[in-house]
């Protein structure tokens, strides 16, 4: 039956469109979720439902959609866009250090002053004379981030941070918070995840980023992990430093976000004597 229903939604009978392989997935894995919850377990490995799925995979799979990478010149611009109020100082901080640390959105929001300061903390950060130091429950566990310190004050994510606390007088509690209307004040209530991502889009259009492009496809370049894929791309140094820094498991994710890396600098037909 779920073979059926796994079948139906990739090649729907009527006018429903088709639904991608990540969504059926999706799906699959909400259906487990929902059989533990009930005190049943599904099987995903199941013959029926592996079988099937590995014919949609086959059939229907197409090469993910990734988002456009934020160079660090398109940060420069992006900042030039903010006012100098105290939601503007918030919003500097949020794009320098989800850059600079290559964070989720999820990681950015999550972040306490202190561990335990909150229920719905995702981790805390510390500041040191050379950088930050992030402690982070990721999506892969358990993971620290150091962010060092910036060239000048303008560009480091580190004194933005701190700007951002003295300012906002933050001591304890969500790091990133909401703002009074006319952005003099902060609020405790923790940011959505939601507001990075409308940031990142309000920003890259204000300071014309992929200009030459209509406003509609802009915007569907550019999200959240936008900011990830930036840092992976910009950072000249040793692969396995930007595996280490994003919390990748393997360097075949890490290369995925790098949009512009040299591709065929370490040449394997020279090294076996072609």
């Amino acid at each position: 039956m779920i073979g059926l229903y796994l079948t139906d939604l990739a090649a729907p009978t009527g006018a429903t469109p088709p639904l991608s392989v990540s969504t059926i997935e999706r799906r699959r894995s909400g259906l487990a979720w929902h059989y533990a919850q009930r005190g049943f377990t599904l099987d995903r490995k199941d013959r029926h439902i592996a079988t099937v799925l590995a014919g949609i995979k086959r059939k229907h799979a197409r090469p993910p959609v990734q988002k456009e990478a934020i160079l660090a010149d398109d940060i420069l611009e992006m900042l030039g866009t903010l006012p100098f109020d105290l939601r503007g100082l918030r919003d500097r901080t949020i794009l320098l250090l989800g850059y600079a640390g290559g964070l989720r959105r999820s990681e950015i929001i999550c972040l306490d002053v202190h561990k335990d300061d909150t229920p719905d903390s995702g981790g805390w950060i510390e500041i040191f004379d050379k950088g930050a130091l992030l402690t982070l429950n990721a999506k892969t566990g358990w993971r620290e981030v150091e962010i060092g310190r910036g060239s000048s004050d303008q560009t480091c994510p580190v004194h933005a941070l701190e700007q951002w606390l003295h300012f906002a007088k933050i001591d304890f509690g969500p790091i990133f918070v909401g703002t009074s209307r006319d952005g003099k004040r902060a609020s405790e209530a923790r940011l959505n995840d939601k507001h990075i991502a409308r940031l990142i889009k309000r920003t890259v259009l204000d300071a014309g980023v992929r200009s030459e492009l209509p406003e509609k496809d802009r915007l569907a370049l550019f999200s959240g992990h936008s900011l990830r894929a930036g840092l992976a791309s910009s950072a000249e140094i040793d692969e396995r430093y930007v595996q280490k820094h994003l919390g990748h498991v393997s360097a075949e994710m890490t290369r995925r976000y790098q949009r512009r890396r040299d591709r065929f600098r370490v040449n394997l037909t020279k090294a076996a004597g072609l």
